[in-house]
Order: structure tokens, then sequence, then C-alpha cells
């Protein structure tokens, strides 16, 4: 099972998160809440999952069709309650090709299938264990 691995040392609110494939980035609030800055915040890194979900998905579908997609630009914003709780995305897709309308929709449909958007929209279990 992939594994991640976050970090919060010291420096407040800056976290250090690792993948055991060898990625690593770094996550923070804004100054404005505390922190330094120094990455994106928690809700950024969920829309940013969203985002780059959604353009591999869809890149490798269109590769398998072989359709002359040539670029994906997705854009997604987010709205937070007053506890942060993110309640709602909004993505917005642009996609960069000579695509027929039947194409385009259907890579709609595949963009709403992507794993992230999946998980999104069904209720995931999560455990939660003190080690």
């Amino acid at each position: 099972m992939p594994t991640i691995t976050a970090h919060s040392g010291a420096e407040h609110f800056r976290t250090e998160i690792r993948s055991d494939s060898g990625h690593q980035l770094l996550a923070d609030e804004p100054t404005d809440n505390g922190g330094q800055n120094a990455g994106m915040a928690p809700a950024e890194l969920l829309a940013s999952s969203l985002g780059a979900c959604t353009c591999i998905t869809v890149r490798m579908y269109a590769a398998r069709k072989q359709w002359p997609l040539r670029g994906i630009d997705t854009t997604v914003s987010f709205e937070r309650n007053a506890q942060h709780v993110v309640t709602h995305l909004t993505r917005h897709l642009r996609l960069d090709g000579d695509l027929s309308e039947e194409q385009r929709q259907r890579l709609l449909q595949v963009a709403n299938a992507c794993p992230v958007h999946k998980a999104l929209t069904a209720s995931v279990a999560i455990d939660t264990e003190l080690v």
C-alpha cells in the first residue's frame, strides 16, 4: 500500500510531506493564519490532487484513443466553511486540440471518473491509530 509521511516540527505549521516513492513537498498555512506560507495549505493540496488527477486521467484516455489532445488545463477552486472544511469544489477544464464535440463530451465524462473525483464524491473510510 503506498504511504505518505507528514512531519511537523518546531516551525509551527510547516509540514514536510514525503512519499515512499521518493517525492517530497512542503505544506504550510498562509501568514494571515499563523503560518509562514512555505507551501500550499492542506485545502490547496486537496484541490491540486483533483486537478492533477483530472489532467492525468484525461491525458491517458485520449492517448489510448489516439485523439488529437494537445493540452489540458484544469482549474479547481474551493469554498470552505467557518471551520475551514472544504464544502465545495468547482473544476474548470480546458481541452486544447482538434477534438469533435463528441470527443470533448466523452473527455468530460472521463474527468468526472478520475480516481480522486471518485474518492471525493464517495464516502472514504479513514482509520486513525495512535502509535
